[in-house]
């Protein structure tokens, strides 16, 4: 039985309070591509498809605005996948020409991937965000590498992500196993991510993220036993059970790809420079919290805590959200 003194009930509290404001995998990018269809006309024309993402049931209030004097006209009805809303336009109209802007985007976590596409088949790829919303398309833009981007930032602001990650830092000492165990968990969710996305797997996403969830459960659970009180094989041969977990992850990266697509003409470099991305992030939220383990060593000598506390209140923490979220993924699917 797992007890906890006040000090460690405590700091779980307060580290659940402070991750409580965030959603787990709530940061789902949006997809804009506009085609200069323009050579099959007598007049300036492109295609417009619109992938908006759908979070919990719920539609993020997101739209794209083009001039007023553009008036888009709908490619057929919607359609809704598992985590998008999809629409498609004709624009009879020199969007080249004018700008785009997202409403609503100013008050959301997510970005938009934009893809203009030439007449040539000659493409540009960009990134709205929430501080920078429009883009001038007649503007002579820089590119950005915004499938690298769109990865770290999946990671990094995927708190589910984020959790498996810090449990496998406080979980294992020792460096080397350490390295090992991270390194299972980075080929095991890149085989996933690639079979999800050359279509050779196909689970659907809803029940993925529950168990994904519960990983963390299981992770947070182990993380507050008293070593010997583990499982064998998680200490024995933790590099196992972060490679299982792994392939989940992988299904779970998957579906942010899943949501707005890759380019056909791409496949194989997108999905590099998303991976790339992933790997960023996890190295990004490892230092991180390593600077504020240093922190936290530091004001143990001043205050009288121990690693003990910090492993367990992290641990707690960890159980709570990640109950919550199974509970709740659980009853949407149900």
């Amino acid at each position: 039985m797992i007890r906890l003194n006040l000090k460690q009930k405590l700091l779980g509290f307060l580290l659940l309070g402070t991750a409580g404001f965030c959603i787990a995998d709530e940061v789902r990018p949006a997809y804009l591509q506009i085609t200069d269809v323009s050579a099959n006309t007598l007049m300036p024309t492109y295609e417009v498809l619109w992938k908006q993402p759908v979070v919990e049931n719920r539609r993020l209030p997101i739209a794209p605005v083009f001039q007023p004097s553009c008036e888009l006209e709908p490619l057929g009805p919607p359609s809704i996948t598992a985590n998008a809303l999809v629409q498609r336009w004709l624009a009879p109209c020199p969007l080249e020409q004018g700008s785009v802007r997202i409403d609503g985007l100013t008050t959301s976590l997510t970005d938009v991937m934009l893809r203009v596409v030439a007449s040539d088949g000659n493409h540009e790829n960009f990134i709205l965000r929430p501080a920078d919303p429009s883009l001038d398309l007649s503007a002579d833009n820089a590119e950005s590498v915004s499938y690298l981007v769109i990865g770290i930032e999946h990671l990094v602001f995927g708190l589910d992500h984020v959790l498996f990650v810090i449990g496998l830092v406080l979980f294992i000492r020792a460096p080397l196993m350490l390295l090992k165990t991270i390194t299972a968990f980075t080929i095991a969710h890149s085989i996933t991510l690639a079979l999800s996305i050359f279509e050779l797997v196909s689970l659907p996403q809803g029940p993925v993220e529950a168990v994904i969830a519960l990983s963390i459960v299981f992770l947070a659970r182990e993380l507050a036993q008293e070593e010997q009180q583990r499982s064998a094989l998680t200490r024995s041969q933790p590099w196992v059970m972060a490679f299982a977990f792994g392939l989940l992850h992988g299904l779970g990266f998957a579906g942010a790809l899943n949501d707005i697509g890759l380019p056909e003409d791409a496949v194989a470099l997108s999905l590099l420079l998303f991976n790339v991305g992933i790997e960023l992030g996890q190295i990004i939220i490892i230092i991180m919290f390593l600077l504020i383990a240093r922190v936290w060593h530091v004001m143990t000598q001043r205050f009288h805590y121990t690693e003990a506390h910090l492993y367990t209140g992290v641990a707690f923490a960890m159980g709570v959200l990640a109950s919550y979220w199974t509970i709740d993924r659980t009853l949407i699917l149900l």
